[in-house]
């Protein structure tokens, strides 16, 4: 019986570090495409003077420098998620602190591509900023549902 319990405890530590992980990924890759969303709306549909185009490629430059090490850290803090899972018997304070720690790296990302957001709304006109903030919105509202 041991065996078997010990098995199933295997299992299904090995299900909830799998489903981590994969959540992770996948929350990644959500945040990486609205950019690039947001990019495409504003490079192709906002009628875009050089200017704009120009402080607005040195806003996206700068934001992709400073997503790199975030996106770096929530995947370490998933890595640390998922050690301290497979190495538990349950709920313990390892476990807590990786599930913090992937917390605060998720929210510092966002927080992140918030400001972005907002850096490239001040470059546009109110008649673009309102086409944008459309945009925003829809997609916020897309991931919500």
């Amino acid at each position: 019986m041991s065996g078997l319990k010990s098995t199933l405890v295997t299992a299904v530590l090995a299900a909830a570090v799998g489903a981590a992980a994969a959540w992770g990924a996948m929350t990644i890759q959500a945040r990486q495409d609205r950019p690039a969303d947001l990019h495409h709306l504003v490079h192709e549909r906002l009628d875009l003077s050089p200017e704009q185009d120009r402080r607005l490629d040195e806003i996206e430059a700068a934001f992709a420098e400073r997503r790199a090490p975030l996106e770096a850290e929530v995947r370490q803090a998933n890595a640390e998620l998922s050690a301290a899972i497979a190495a538990s018997q349950g709920e313990t304070p390892e476990v807590q602190a990786a599930v913090d720690h992937f917390h605060t790296a998720m929210g510092d990302l966002q927080m992140a591509t918030i400001r972005h957001v907002f850096e490239m709304r001040a470059v546009l006109t109110p008649r673009q900023a309102e086409e944008f903030d459309r945009a925003v919105v829809e997609t916020l509202r897309a991931d919500a549902d």
